[in-house]
């Protein structure tokens, strides 16, 4: 009967609009308040421990990395490297768009970050030049999702943060599913444009084609240097996060030179409310599980499944559609923070291996950036385009296909995201 409290209690106060973590905070309470009202005294030490993790130190320091990167400049230069690279193909802005999507998230970990700093600049340029805006907007909303995946990412550390998964390795398995979503809304693209006549472009790239070279592979060299960093032992996630931070403030102060002191107070100033609204759904999150915990509701999904005579496939497409609908009612960080702990065991019986697991999290939550009530990217793409939502994610559609058959690629084959952590 309290687990129904539990429950309806969280469902009810989403639906009337409360924010998740508030949801999550009110409904451990009134369950408390109805199976001992002595347990209250434990909510601030258990708020704390969900908090009280050494990796959480790379999460703001990755976000203040992206964002002092952003005010130094950066977006303009990756555009124009992106421009340099797709200049001959058919289509060019559409595939600009997916191209400095791919770099900008390695980049910020963000796929809201990218939508709002690439879509400012490339929906109305494509619409400038021919493109329709709901093929501008689409591709641009679709093509961010790509954020999350290509390390660094921030809901990567969330789930290393619940599963005790190598950071390095949830990093490096989720090079090749990016790369896979890029290549094939590339495909898209191209498809597309070869259809309805979209030109190549044609516009003069700004500052020359070497030194745009150069300002790109500086912009680059960040995401590289985390990874090797991370990946080979050199520092932890936190410490590479603290480099790329003395990075990016080097790169925008002194090489790109559009670095000042208003915009590092700016990115202080956005971390800072980035970080403590996911602290907040992180602590209020670990009272919820913490609950199921005790409740043993983990054990008692995983004798069912496993008592079950369903076929394991069966089972993980069930697994993938679960992911795709709490992705369209909840944000990414409080999925991950609730999915993991509760169905990671079952699936390790089943003979899935955590990386993989994580890696089902990310890409299938990265859909729901896209997917209407909540899909973060799907409201910021709408807000610059005058779209509705609705016409958005019709438009992000045909490209959201892409996404999915990487979820299904990664799943069934998990070569996709364990040959890259295997040889390391």
């Amino acid at each position: 009967m309290n687990l129904i409290i539990l429950f309806a209690s969280l469902v009810f106060f989403i639906l009337i609009g409360v924010p998740i973590g508030y949801s999550l905070g009110g409904a451990g309470i009134l369950y408390f308040l109805a199976d001992n009202p002595s347990f209250l005294m434990m909510l601030p030490q258990r708020v704390f421990s969900g908090l009280n993790s050494y990796i959480l130190i790379a999460m703001p320091l990755f976000m203040l990395s992206g964002e002092l990167m952003n005010h130094g400049g950066l977006t303009k230069r990756l555009i124009n490297f992106a421009l340099l690279i797709c200049k001959p193909f058919r289509g060019g802005l559409g595939e600009v768009n997916v191209v400095a999507s791919m770099i900008f998230g390695g980049i910020t970990g963000s796929s809201v970050a990218d939508t709002s700093a690439l879509g400012s600049i490339l929906i109305p340029d494509m619409n400038k030049q021919g493109y329709s805006n709901e093929f501008s907007t689409g591709v641009t909303v679709a093509s961010s999702t790509v954020g999350m995946i290509i390390p660094p990412s921030i809901p990567m550390l969330m789930f290393a943060m619940v599963s005790g998964v190598s950071v390095g390795k949830l990093f490096m398995g989720g090079v090749i599913p990016g790369i896979l979503i890029g290549l094939f809304q590339l495909a898209v693209v191209w498809i597309v444009s070869e259809k309805r006549g979209y030109h190549k472009i044609e516009a003069k790239i700004d500052g020359g084609r070497k030194k745009v070279v150069i300002d790109g592979l500086v912009a680059l060299l960040m995401p590289v240097m985390i990874l090797v960093f991370t990946t080979f032992g050199i520092t932890t996630a936190s410490e590479s996060a603290a480099v790329a931070v003395v990075y990016a403030l080097v790169v925008g102060a002194f090489v790109y030179r559009e670095l000042k002191w208003k915009h590092i107070w700016a990115a202080l100033k956005k971390t800072a409310i980035m970080t403590a609204t996911i602290m907040i759904i992180g602590g209020f999150t670990n009272i919820f599980t913490y609950i199921l915990a005790i409740k043993q509701v983990p054990q008692a999904i995983a004798n069912f499944i496993l008592g079950s005579s369903i076929p394991t496939w069966v089972i993980f497409i069930l697994f993938d559609l679960l992911i795709l609908v709490l992705g369209t009612f909840l944000d990414v960080v409080p999925c991950i923070l609730l999915i993991a702990p509760i169905l990671m065991p079952v699936m390790s019986q089943l003979g899935m291996n955590e990386i993989t697991f994580g890696m089902i999290l990310v890409v299938g939550l990265a859909i729901g950036l896209v997917t209407p009530p909540v899909g973060m990217c799907l409201n910021v793409g709408s807000k610059i385009s005058g779209m509705s939502i609705v016409d958005v994610f019709k438009a992000s559609a045909p490209f959201l296909i892409c996404n999915l058959c990487v979820l299904l690629l990664v799943t069934f084959v998990p070569f996709v995201s364990l040959w890259i952590p295997s040889l390391l």
